[in-house]
């Protein structure tokens, strides 16, 4: 999710697809990172977060799971994917074990003219919403990619586009959307009620954070991905009733780029950015602070979702 990512589509010229599937989840894969000596190596568990010398320095975020989360409505047996969605109408599927990408398809929403998506979440049910950079709202299928239009008024409470993910609730019985405001001055959470798609504010951003995009898990925990105005990156925990962020972990060497997201799984946070005209996905490894460039995608990806019954370690 970004401004910057927006105003350089027309620049971005239609990327090579690596490998195609036709709605089938078993077919050609693209193909993992490759061996190049331009790529970072893991930063390591050495790194420190530059505000580790401030008095008010947030801890560590913490992402273990809890185990008495039901996880109700989890569809048994199914393999679980993060979804991606590119400024080209690319739907993918990645699977972390293998750090591979399969193209769904390309969406085609009603009456999408030339806006182009932002964000995107998916929910238990494999039905990803995807926000378009005019402020609609749209349910896609992430077996078919198909699309169809919601009846969410844009513009509410004033906010066009936003960040977003699905996150449950403490006792993994529910979940909900939450959003993340990208407003430059107005910096707040909310949420969108998915039945009668009406936002609510939540509470204002403490500290202040703009631009982040969003991912939760299915033990009710919720963070962002984010990026401070002097450049410096973070995953943020965010309490979910007043969107004070309650721990920091600084992303050495990340930077958004054009554009950006974000998605839990297995333990691990994935950030999708685009600093130089493709897509680079770093993994932050919470269990020992450590951050991985493990593959990349010629397009550019502004969206991730990932469903709250996704593993959590």
């Amino acid at each position: 999710m970004g401004l910057s990512r927006l105003s350089l589509l027309l620049l971005l010229s239609v990327p090579t697809v690596f490998g195609v599937a036709c709605g089938a989840r078993s077919q050609l894969f693209v193909d993992p990172i490759e061996t190049d000596a331009s790529f970072p190596k893991d930063a390591g568990r050495d790194v420190t977060d530059a505000r580790d010398t401030s008095p008010d320095v947030l801890p560590p975020i913490d992402a273990r799971p809890n185990p008495d989360a039901a996880k109700v409505g989890c569809p048994e047996g199914n393999v679980t994917y993060v979804y991606l969605i590119t400024t080209n109408y690319e739907l993918y599927s990645f699977y972390p074990p293998t750090l591979q990408f399969r193209l769904v398809g390309q969406i085609a929403c009603p009456n999408q003219g030339s806006s182009t998506p932002f964000s995107m979440a998916v929910d238990r049910k494999g039905v990803a919403y995807i926000v378009y950079n005019d402020g609609r709202l749209f349910r896609v299928s992430t077996l078919t990619a198909s699309c169809l239009a919601t009846t969410y008024a844009k513009d509410q409470l004033g906010i066009t586009t936003f960040g977003m993910g699905f996150a449950a609730s403490d006792d993994g019985t529910s979940e909900s959307l939450y959003v993340a405001t990208s407003d430059n001055v107005d910096k707040f959470l909310g949420t969108i009620d998915t039945s009668t798609y009406q936002m609510r504010k939540v509470g204002d951003f403490n500290p202040p954070i703009g631009r982040a995009e969003l991912t939760g898990t299915g033990s009710g925990g919720l963070y962002g991905f984010y990026e401070y105005d002097d450049g410096t990156t973070y995953i943020g925990q965010i309490d979910k009733a007043s969107g004070r962020v309650t721990g920091e972990s600084l992303m050495p060497g990340v930077k958004q780029g054009q554009g950006w997201a974000f998605a839990f799984w297995g333990g691990d946070f994935y950030m999708f950015t685009a600093p130089s005209g493709q897509s680079l996905v770093t993994r932050y490894r919470p269990s020992d602070r450590s951050t991985t460039l493990v593959a990349r995608l010629s397009s550019i990806i502004v969206g991730a979702g990932v469903s709250t019954c996704a593993p959590e370690q």
